[in-house]
């Protein structure tokens, strides 16, 4: 037979006069914890009671009910409903929701009690979340979120900033495949992205922990306590549109910078300034660095200078600290410790002491022009500034030389008697990491002003006329022989004076560090590598006898023209970076390579046009300023051509230009040969190597494609006549 299902019968609901409840001394909840009562009879008051009380009747010795009910379940909601009553907010007598327990049930007292409390489960943080966002979304601020469930403000933001958490992290979440504290950590950074590659990394990692997830989140930020963040100042960072990243959950030191490039902007700006600042003092050169390197005065003579004298102002003040500093020593001496207030006094004094002892330092002026200073940030992203330095070449001592008369002339000078190069001009020339401050102006700041061509376009130009030296010198055996015998006479005569040579005779591959991306397919490098394979298939490599014996019987011409290909590798005609501080080439160094470069150009009879070269939107136009696009168009077409182009802008002005200039033959000036550009200036009294075009030869005007794009081609040759 089939057991009959017995049937459950819940206990009856019923409302019971407030007077009618009292607490049950049954209830196992003994110690306090969690919500005040206060708090929930607020909760209470404004949202009702959203749970009745589990009550028993009242018995007295003989099982007859009292009409009293007792709660051995509810005892805190009975409480906050005490405080209601008694605060006059609640009638005595108001009817309260309960669940009657019979008495004569076999479930105790303490059981309903017990029960009620452990099988409770806490809220999810994501439902507690979720439910936030529910409530934000329906018009409640943080603050009435909070207030209503008090809770600090704090705790709401954090909840709601997991909204920035991606969809597919929280989803690894509610499915226990995190912890609580490893989400928080994803927050750090809203980039979704960013979020699920971070934990597709760490997954298969066994570091798993909340830093290194942050680490990784924010490790192209700039941490607001970086020096350089401290030195321009958060607020100066937000205010030219700066993002910062937060972390709600934990201390996070101001938070992240998320664009380190406009940070290192404004940290360049700020330096600059207090470099122009300091300028004003008379130094000869400023060199900046957001980083020092170790031996940054190497081989230069600090000055000695003298501390400036305190003023009497700065007197009495330090008087009077130091003897409020004595006063408080007096008065606490023998004491074991001292109270923190007098402690942090004491420090205070000590720091306002040091700052007036810590003297500037006064130099002598003619010393000052002579020097420099360098500006850098400390460790705590203050400015620091370290001057009178003097560098080995701006070093003033005696020169003997030989004057017309025969007589030894003295004349104090540097070591070079250079010129100062920048762009500041006559005073401090303020560089940083051997760049001008402030020399390149945006396009958007062009003035119109011939200025020179930037320094890595002509390192790139002149990597170009370096090849086709090489090419050239390859195939000239009896220049190159000569050049040899130069370098070698140069080095054996004048060994003080020998440096700046265009030709390395050692002789090593110089790697051409500047060059544009056509380089390699240019037709001098096509011809460089073709010859190079030719001796490399011949020559006996790896053994040293067989090679011995190979270059003893090769005939004369064969052994030039050997010598003129390895020599050629030794070319360098680069305009390189000159460096002050002596690594690298210097002024005069870079002169004479340029001047003898020329000289060698005019023995091969180089000709850039042939090498290949020619002035293209990428490898020259769209690198300089649109000034000097016109003067390439008017010394190769005229000034009437010029002038159809001067309105455009300067995309559209590449453009054109490259058309009009293709075939053109036209040269920039560091590509042109100093030779012809000499015989031109004598022939016809210009500077220009180029043929040029008088401005009324109207007729000969090759006019842009966008005015004859859609004309027959004889109204085109109408309109250049016009």
């Amino acid at each position: 037979m089939t057991k009959a299902v017995q049937k459950i019968t819940l206990s009856p609901s019923r409302d019971i006069p407030f007077d009618k409840l009292v607490l049950s001394q049954s209830n196992v909840r003994r110690i306090k914890a969690g919500v005040s009562i206060d708090e929930l009879a607020e909760d209470i008051a404004r949202r009702g009671l959203l749970q009745g009380l589990n009550v028993r009747p009242v018995v007295d010795a003989d099982g007859v009910e009292t009409g009293m009910f007792e709660i051995p379940a509810g005892g805190r909601r009975f409480k906050a409903l005490s405080v209601l009553v008694k605060q006059k907010r609640l009638a005595k007598t108001a009817p309260i929701p309960c669940i009657v327990r019979d008495t004569a049930s076999e479930i105790l007292a303490e059981d309903d009690s017990l029960a009620e409390n452990i099988q409770r489960v806490a809220l999810h943080p994501l439902d507690q979340f979720r439910a936030f966002v529910a409530l934000r979304e329906k018009g409640q601020s943080e603050e009435a979120i909070a207030a209503a469930f008090f809770v600090a403000p704090q705790i709401v933001k954090q909840r709601l900033k997991l909204a920035s958490v991606a969809p597919a992290l929280l989803e690894v979440y509610s499915e226990d495949g995190m912890t609580l504290e490893q989400l928080m950590a994803f927050t750090v950074n809203p980039d979704h992205e960013r979020q699920l590659q971070v934990w597709d990394a760490i997954t298969s990692s066994w570091n798993k922990e909340p830093f290194q997830i942050r680490r990784m989140l924010t490790e192209t930020s700039v941490r607001a306590s970086d020096r350089r963040a401290v030195f321009v100042g958060v607020e100066a960072y937000e205010a030219a549109g700066g993002t910062i990243l937060r972390d709600l959950f934990q201390g996070d030191d101001g938070g992240w910078l998320e664009d380190p490039a406009l940070l290192d902007r404004l940290v360049a700006q700020k330096l600059q300034a207090e470099a122009e600042a300091i300028a004003t003092e008379g130094w000869k050169w400023i060199e900046v660095s957001t980083d020092l390197p170790y031996g940054y005065s190497h081989a230069m003579r600090g000055l000695k200078g003298e501390p400036i004298p305190m003023t009497e102002g700065e007197g009495a003040d330090h008087a009077r600290l130091l003897a409020e500093y004595r006063a408080l020593e007096e008065e606490y001496e023998g004491q074991d410790e001292l109270p923190d207030d007098i402690d942090a006094r004491l420090g205070d004094l000590e720091a306002a002491m040091e700052a007036l002892d810590v003297r500037p330092l006064m130099f002598d002026p003619i010393e000052i022009a002579q020097a420099g200073a360098f500006i850098t940030l400390d460790r705590d992203g203050k400015l620091a500034v370290y001057r009178g330095y003097i560098r080995p070449e701006d070093e003033r001592r005696e020169q003997v030389d030989v004057g017309g008369d025969g007589l030894p002339s003295t004349e104090g000078q540097g070591s070079d008697g250079e010129q100062d190069l920048g762009g500041h001009g006559v005073g401090t020339i303020i560089t940083s990491n051997g760049q001008l401050l402030g020399a390149d102006l945006p396009e958007d700041e062009d003035d119109g002003v011939l200025k020179p061509l930037p320094e890595r376009l002509l390192m790139e130009l002149t990597a170009h006329r370096t090849l086709a030296l090489r090419e050239a010198i390859g195939r000239s055996p009896d220049v190159a022989l000569t050049l040899l015998l130069l370098k070698l006479v140069t080095d054996t005569f004048r060994t003080s004076g020998a440096s700046g040579s265009c030709v390395e005779v050692s002789v090593r591959h110089l790697y051409l560090s500047a060059q544009s991306p056509d380089l390699k397919d240019s037709v001098v490098a096509k011809a460089v590598d073709a010859r190079h394979a030719a001796w490399e298939a011949d020559l006996p490599l790896g053994d040293d006898a067989a090679l011995w014996d190979f270059l003893t019987v090769l005939d004369q011409t064969s052994r030039l023209s050997l010598l003129a290909h390895c020599l050629s590798f030794g070319i360098n005609a680069l305009h390189e970076k000159v460096n002050p501080y002596g690594a690298g080439i210097s002024s005069s160094g870079l002169t004479r390579r340029m001047a003898q470069s020329d000289i060698v150009a005019h023995a091969v009879d180089l000709d850039m046009v042939e090498a290949g070269w020619e002035p293209t939107v990428d490898g020259y136009l769209n690198r300089v300023p649109k000034v000097r696009i016109l003067e390439a168009v008017r010394e190769a077409k005229g000034e009437g051509t010029a002038q159809l182009l001067d309105h455009l802008k300067k995309g559209e002005m590449a453009t054109e230009a490259e058309r009009l200039l293709k075939g053109s033959g036209w040269l920039p000036e560091v590509l042109r040969r100093a030779d012809l550009v000499a015989l031109d200036a004598g022939a016809e009294g210009q500077g220009a190597p180029v043929g040029d075009v008088e401005s009324d030869q109207v007729e000969n005007i090759d006019l842009p494609a966008f005015l004859t794009a859609d004309l027959p081609e004889e109204n085109g040759s109408m309109m250049a006549a016009e």
